[in-house]
């Protein structure tokens, strides 16, 4: 990889890292639309994209369980399904017209959900537990996803649980950042188990940048709120990389 195409690349990942860092994601969704941007290669996106996840998760995992807004009662339920269903789908190599469209689908539903969310606070409601059949089976479904797409489950998880008044944002972002964890690392064992996943030499250069973006995204968003603009910006380059995987 040309070294001026890698250093912007992590650059942009810098940020996105601490743009999703913030509300409790990986930020996978944005690691692939840079990556389709740069011209890297569909088939090399997902392990490169669940590695540099895994990593940003952790982070956030641990800062907003620091926070004290992490809730096992609900985390559980829909983790306990989705790790065996991400490991599954991340071991089915998909054929690369099929790739570009799921992850094409995914990148623009990204996007609207970072542009919509872009003005969105605390909310001060009572939230009720769901029940855990249901909590199962959406995450069945959403660890299958994460697995066929290389992306960690939470752009669709979040949405869920604060349309469904079962977390509120602090809590939505404390239960995503631990499922997209368990998810990615299910994933991407997966890919090296079958064997159809590697990494490039220069993963460690694009690790360390989403590892700053990630901490402090992740330290600002545990204690305050994120800055509408940058999410704004994020969704932009979501659609037009979901546009690219679509149409070009």
């Amino acid at each position: 990889m040309d070294a001026t195409l890698l250093a912007a690349l992590a650059a942009g990942m810098l940020v996105a890292a601490f743009a999703y860092a913030s509300v409790g994601h990986g930020g996978a969704s944005a690691y692939i639309a840079a990556m389709a941007l740069a011209g890297i290669a569909p088939a090399d996106m997902r392990p490169i994209a669940l590695a540099l996840n895994l990593l940003v998760s952790a982070i956030a995992t641990y800062k907003f369980a620091r926070a004290g807004h992490f809730r096992w009662r609900l985390f559980w339920p829909f983790a306990a399904v989705s790790v065996p269903l991400a490991f599954i789908g991340g071991a089915i190599t998909l054929p690369g017209h099929a790739y570009k469209i799921l992850v094409g689908v995914v990148l623009i539903y990204a996007a609207w959900q970072l542009w919509r969310s872009a003005r969105a606070g605390e909310e001060m409601r009572e939230v009720r537990e769901p029940p855990i059949v249901l909590a199962m089976a959406v995450g069945a479904l959403l660890g299958l996803l994460s697995g066929l797409s290389g992306v960690g489950g939470g752009i669709f998880l979040s949405p869920l649980l604060l349309i469904a008044g079962w977390a509120g944002t602090k809590q939505t972002s404390a239960v995503a950042a631990p499922f997209i964890l368990v998810n990615s690392i299910a994933g991407l064992a997966a890919g090296f188990t079958m064997k159809s996943a590697s990494l490039p030499p220069q993963i460690w250069i694009l690790g360390l940048a989403v590892l700053v973006g990630g901490w402090l995204g992740a330290e600002y968003g545990s204690r305050r709120f994120t800055n509408p603009f940058i999410r704004r910006m994020l969704a932009v380059v979501l659609g037009v990389a979901g546009a690219k995987m679509l149409f070009v």
